[in-house]
């Protein structure tokens, strides 16, 4: 049995997405014996991580500066919005290097069967954001699931009043997919998004 100390490390690594008891204690083993290049380096950033995060006051992106790197970069498009449900679709969206505007995390999704209601998220920031002017497009990045479509259609309704263009993100077959492997909803909503061909 190993110390107390490096069982509380492999149960803390344990909690994280993706990584059970087996693969956490593998994780502090390879630590151990890497402790001098490896142990070492990962606390220190850890410890940076800790001290230093920060939620962005703009978007609610998580980050060590404020306003965080995206933001704060003079290169993105100031005209376009992504709305997104949490910091991971944000980053998600963001490594795909597709999208060049700058985003705005709701912090969750509408949720009657949670008591997620519009005030629990961070819908009045976003329509503020474009009250302040400069935002010609809005874009819905929701996933497609009933709460995530919920809460897209009910910021469309909030955003009505406003002169901007309202998009979503397309759904229907995902590039190399096969018809028999996919669920009903997928096959019902390309069956509805299809378009005629060029």
């Amino acid at each position: 049995m190993a110390s107390q100390e490096i069982e509380t490390l492999a149960s803390a690594l344990a909690r994280l997405p993706g990584l059970g008891p087996r693969s956490a204690r593998r994780a502090v083993l390879w630590l151990v014996k890497r402790r001098d290049n490896a142990l070492g380096p990962l606390v220190d950033a850890l410890e940076a991580v800790r001290d230093r995060l920060v939620e962005c006051r703009i978007c609610s992106n998580v980050d060590t500066q404020n306003p965080c790197g995206i933001c704060a970069d003079p290169r993105r498009d100031q005209k376009s919005i992504c709305v997104v449900e949490d910091v991971a679709d944000l980053w998600a969206l963001d490594r795909a290097k597709l999208f060049t505007g700058r985003y705005h995390v709701l912090g969750g999704k509408l949720s009657a069967m949670d008591g997620i209601r519009p005030e629990d998220l961070n819908i009045a920031a976003l329509l503020d954001r474009v009250a302040g002017g400069g935002t010609d497009e809005i874009v819905l990045a929701m996933n497609a699931t009933l709460e995530g479509q919920t809460t897209a259609h009910y910021i469309a309704e909030r955003l009505e009043d406003f002169p901007v263009r309202i998009t979503q993100l397309a759904h229907g077959l995902p590039v190399g997919g096969e018809l028999d492997y996919l669920d009903e909803g997928t096959l019902a909503q390309a069956l509805r998004a299809r378009r005629p061909v060029d």
